[in-house]
């Protein structure tokens, strides 16, 4: 009879109970009689009757969601994107999450959000604003706008990603143009510096020469070409070989016999 009561037990414990293991990077919500406990699960084993009671399990680790959108620019364009969205649920809110949202929040209200702001921010930006170093700011304006409306129901959004921007191909050759432009622009500002910098120099050399020649100029004086003249007819005097010198007693002018 004993023995009769304790299978009797072990079976109604495992028709009438059941288990769940609530991982890391996961919290519980608990729902008895179609009630909702308003306190979360947290990590670990649960035991709970599966006849009155269920478990539902939702992720609050880091979530990323891939989106192809087409984003409107300021002048009326359209530039096709991929965009991720990395959001994580606060696990105290799951409760609330279940009840109103259930577990499909993601297309209940995280992608509607998430193209209503992409399309007011984007259409305060040009189309080539997004393929340039503007991106990171239409990137952080769409994460605030979304954070002023999911913060409160529990989720935060960590960061919007735009990804492959695809410009419409008429705007995509204006900017390679326009770039190209720039880049012979800067080319040829590089020439000119070079050529004034040239330039610079021989100015400064040639007024170093005519400075110098000032100099010398004003330094030869009549008595000092005298005194030079003298100098030289000192020095023809003494050398050995034979010389024919013409002079005005100012400059000397020397015919050598030799050469013919």
């Amino acid at each position: 009879m004993k023995k009769q009561l304790i299978a009797l037990c072990v079976i109604s414990a495992t028709i009438f109970g059941s288990c769940t293991v609530i991982r890391q990077g996961e919290v519980g919500v608990k729902r008895s009689f179609g009630k909702i406990s308003p306190q979360p699960l947290m990590e670990g084993a649960r035991g709970f009757n599966p006849f009155t009671t269920t478990i539902t399990k939702l992720p609050t680790r880091t979530m990323n969601i891939e989106v192809r959108t087409p984003l409107p620019s300021k002048e009326g364009l359209t530039v096709q994107s991929d965009v991720s969205i990395l959001y994580r649920l606060e696990g105290e809110y799951a409760p609330k999450i279940v009840e109103k949202l259930g577990k499909n929040y993601e297309e209940v209200v995280i992608l509607p959000v998430f193209r209503s702001a992409v399309a007011d921010v984007s259409a305060r930006y040009f189309a080539k604003d997004m393929h340039t170093g503007e991106r990171s700011q239409i990137e952080k304006a769409i994460q605030d706008l979304m954070m002023k409306q999911l913060k409160d129901r529990g989720f935060y959004v960590e960061a919007v990603l735009l990804k492959s921007i695809v410009l419409p191909a008429g705007l995509t050759k204006a900017i390679e143009d326009k770039l190209e432009a720039e880049q012979d622009s800067q080319r040829m500002e590089f020439v000119l510096d070079k050529e004034r910098q040239e330039a610079q120099r021989r100015t400064i050399e040639a007024t170093g020469i005519r400075d110098s020649q000032k100099i010398i100029a004003e330094g030869l004086t009549p008595l000092l070409i005298q005194f030079k003249a003298i100098e030289a007819f000192n020095k023809l005097s003494t050398s050995p070989n034979t010389k024919i010198i013409i002079t005005s007693a100012d400059q000397p002018l020397m015919i050598n016999p030799d050469i013919k």
